[in-house]
């Protein structure tokens, strides 16, 4: 492609709403252009690289007997009641009615539609296990997109949907996946690492995150250096250890205690002079929960320990909740408490359901709100002074606290999604009577394994982890061109153009991928953009190395400049290329599913 030709434009500078990296960089280089809040639209080169993102994946999924195929984005409501994701998920989903009054969805995902195509198609055990993949359009109404292509309201996924017989083939199948997805990845140029993970509204038994580690992540891992243990915050467990001097410690009688306008754990632990592992936290929550097929609310009070911070993914998953909010102030007073100075000690137990976390029975003589303005008690003590109605880990783990493998300090960082798989189970074919006869003759409902991955949200964390102070440096593997040919000719040298003509004709009829910089712009400006677009490979072409039969050659990933000979270029850049292609592949990971 000639430059001259190319629809496309690059900025100096970022636009001022452009708050991460990759977004700038994206903008800069002219991949993509901003529609509205959380919808892009991909320009030549930024769809070069999406495509070629997309075929690793589809050579990867086909490796493993994925079979392509392609789902509406508009999908029937009915679908979505029969497994009851119309009613579990908010505003994120969106919602629409056609002409006719029939209720619609644009499709976040594909489990309703994919499960009921298998049900109709697959009649029996003969036909499983089976792989069906697709990568489309989704949307999701994200109440606040960020980051560019990180977070967005409409994305492109490849998600593949695996059925089978029983628990037995989705388990040998799963690491099948897991290995692939580590493929795709590496192929890309990006490393990742797999973390546990939460179900969360997929449901199902076993789910793997696959992050990019990079400090513009939402997500917080923790890792164990020693043992290898990963998982994400969400779902992290480490070991909890009460004080020694506390083992023994027998309860001692409640105490008042004025603490005027210290409604804060650090506020407290400094007046009292003690440490915030000897207090307790009161937290307030609103749970919406099924009873009977109907919604209802319920309050919950949750108490840690004052050096904990509450997982709410945990108590979710713990109360079978299907969402969480604060409570208000009058709906905590409602129950007896106070804000800032709450306990679980003297509230109304029949509006309330009490959630402890399994640490605070092991931790004696706590001292906690007294329920009343400027009031806390000492010496309170689980089970003698409340009965809580479920005691479970409702924590988070953080840096430091101990491996739950091994007891050494976990590390925490940052990173971002770019695929997850899961092990569903039976939770659609069920919903969706999506059945086949087994080898006795019986009805059994498929089970079904979901695969997904972000296209623009890979593009994305590529750049994250591969660019410089002039701007992306791609792998080669997915660049949206392979050699960046400058031509440095002016009107003295017509030879250099028709060198560097020569030389296009020459790579583009070997295959070689390449952007030829024609353009009647300074040499300065041609060299920016090449440094900005992040092109693996430079060659300049001008007036002194066509006099000495040479071209200029330099990588974006180094500094060097060599000379290679104008007679046998091809073949030179080439072998470049190869060179380039091997180093990428060298890196992709093979890791066992642990």
């Amino acid at each position: 492609m000639r430059m001259s030709k190319l629809f496309f434009q690059t900025l100096r500078e970022a636009p001022a709403d452009a708050d991460i990296l990759s977004h700038q960089l994206m903008l800069r280089a002219g991949l993509v252009r901003q529609v509205g809040a959380g919808i892009f639209e991909y320009l030549p080169m930024g769809l070069r690289v999406k495509k070629k993102i997309e075929q690793i994946m589809r050579e990867e999924m086909d490796a493993i007997d994925g079979q392509e195929i392609v789902m509406p984005v508009v999908q029937p409501a009915s679908l979505w009641k029969r497994t009851g994701r119309w009613y579990e998920i908010g505003d994120d989903l969106a919602r629409l009615t056609d002409r006719a009054g029939r209720e619609l969805v644009l499709a976040m995902t594909h489990e309703e539609v994919i499960t009921e195509l298998a049900g109709g198609v697959i009649n029996s055990y003969r036909q499983l296990p089976v792989m069906l993949y697709q990568i489309q359009t989704k949307f999701r109404d994200e109440p606040r997109p960020r980051g560019g292509l990180i977070r967005v309201r409409e994305f492109t996924m490849k998600d593949g949907y695996s059925f089978h017989p029983d628990i037995a083939s989705l388990d040998d199948y799963y690491p099948l996946v897991y290995q692939a997805y580590f493929n795709i990845f590496g192929r890309a140029g990006l490393d990742v690492i797999a973390v546990e993970s939460d179900t969360g509204m997929m449901g199902g038994t076993m789910a793997h995150e696959f992050m990019a580690l990079t400090e513009v992540g939402e997500d917080t891992l923790l890792l164990c250096d020693k043992c290898g243990y990963k998982a994400n915050r969400q779902v992290a467990t480490f070991v909890k250890q009460t004080e020694d001097d506390r083992a023994e410690e027998a309860p001692l009688p409640l105490e008042e205690v004025a603490t005027p306008d210290v409604d804060t754990i650090a506020a407290l632990a400094g007046f009292l002079k003690v440490p915030e592992s000897r207090t307790a936290k009161a937290l307030f929550l609103v749970a919406t929960m099924e009873e009977d097929g109907e919604e209802k609310e319920q309050f919950v009070f949750v108490v840690v320990r004052g050096d904990m911070e509450l997982n709410e993914t945990k108590l979710t998953n713990a109360l079978k909740a299907r969402q969480l909010r604060p409570a208000q102030t009058e709906e905590i007073r409602a129950v007896g408490a106070e804000p800032g100075y709450g306990s679980p000690v003297g509230i109304c137990r029949d509006a309330v359901l009490l959630v402890v976390d399994d640490l605070i029975p092991d931790s004696p003589n706590l001292v906690a709100g007294a329920n009343r303005d400027g009031w806390h008690l000492r010496n309170v003590n689980c089970e003698r002074d409340y009965e809580p109605d479920l005691v479970v880990d409702v924590v988070a783990a953080a840096d430091g606290h101990p491996c739950p493998n091994c007891r050494a300090p976990l590390r925490a960082v940052r990173g971002v999604e770019v695929g997850n798989i899961f092990k569903l189970g039976t939770k659609y074919s069920q919903a969706m009577d999506a059945t086949f006869l087994d080898e006795d003759g019986g009805s059994t409902p498929m089970v079904m394994g979901c695969y997904g991955i972000g296209s623009g949200r890979l593009i994305a964390s590529a750049i994250e982890t591969n660019f410089d102070d002039n701007g992306i440096v791609w792998p080669i593997t997915i660049a949206p061109y392979q050699l960046y040919l400058v031509s440095l000719a002016t009107r003295r040298t017509p030879e250099v153009a028709e060198a560097a003509d020569r030389i296009y004709m020459q790579l583009q009829e070997a295959g070689v991928e390449v952007l030829y910089d024609d353009r009647d712009e300074r040499a300065g400006v041609k060299f920016n953009d090449a440094d900005l677009l992040g092109i693996p490979i430079r060659l300049t072409i001008g007036a002194r190395g066509v006099k000495s039969g040479v071209a200029e050659l330099k990588l974006r990933n180094g500094e060097e400049i060599r000379e290679l000979p104008l007679d046998d270029i091809v073949k030179q850049i080439q072998s470049v290329e190869d060179a380039e292609t091997a180093a990428v592949l060298a890196k992709v990971i093979t890791e066992s599913l642990q």
